[in-house]
């Protein structure tokens, strides 16, 4: 992934009060943290960094900030981003300095490719159970997602972790039997032969026609005398 640059200012005055009025001019409240140093605050003008998130910086990405007015710069990620409930706009955004000759660890997501046989030709459904998968590798060979192929997958069948597509120099955290996917039976379909099994066990044990009571058959009838 490239660098995306955002220019960034100190931020003396902290707290509701300040943050709003920072928000109100156009700017956001944000904070740089890690890699062993104190906490700093910072805002960011608020265009500039929709601009970046809309133009593919989103997770993972990894910022360059850099301090106006200065030669200084910081590679970060970010790690996290409050945004209001009602109205949607962002209210405060967290980022973690990394070096990019260290390791971090990141959840990253899993994309299919093909369309699994079994929903294709036997109605079934493809069954997410694990949509993200903590990995560890440099911030600069942080990949968009983990590929898994489908294609040959029937009823009954799933993936598991060992299964991915893993670029090289990415290590994945997670236990290689954890399931990824399966190809389900559809709720539809399973209905249906439910239905189908029901008949013929009726049919199988056969059904006998209910007997009436009181009936008198013609044989079992009294003669009568004229």
């Amino acid at each position: 992934m490239g660098d995306l640059t955002i220019e960034v200012e100190p931020r003396e005055a902290i707290g509701k009060g300040p943050n709003r009025r920072l928000r109100r001019s156009g700017k956001l409240p944000a904070v740089v943290y890690g890699g062993g140093r104190e906490a700093v605050p910072i805002q960011v003008k608020g265009t500039a960094v929709l601009d970046l998130l809309r133009a593919g910086g989103g997770e993972n990405a990894i910022f360059l900030l850099k301090l106006s007015g200065t030669s200084k710069s910081r590679h970060t990620m970010v790690r996290k981003i409050d945004v209001d409930p009602v109205s949607r706009q962002i209210m405060h955004i967290d980022f973690q300095r990394v070096l990019l000759d260290q390791k971090v660890k990141v959840q990253v997501a899993v994309e299919v490719e093909g369309e699994a046989v079994g929903v294709k030709n036997e109605e079934g459904i493809l069954d997410f159970i694990t949509r993200e998968i903590e990995i560890e590798c440099l911030p600069t060979e942080i990949p968009q997602a983990l590929l898994v192929d489908v294609s040959e997958l029937h009823i009954g069948q799933h993936l598991e972790v060992k299964d991915l597509r893993v670029p090289p120099g990415v290590e994945v955290l997670e236990d290689p039997e954890r399931v990824i996917l399966a190809v389900a039976q559809s709720r539809v379909a399973e209905s249906l032969e439910e239905e189908v099994e029901e008949e013929e066990e009726l049919l199988e044990a056969g059904v006998k026609e209910p007997e009436v009571i009181g009936r008198v058959t013609e044989s079992e009838a009294e003669p009568t005398t004229d």
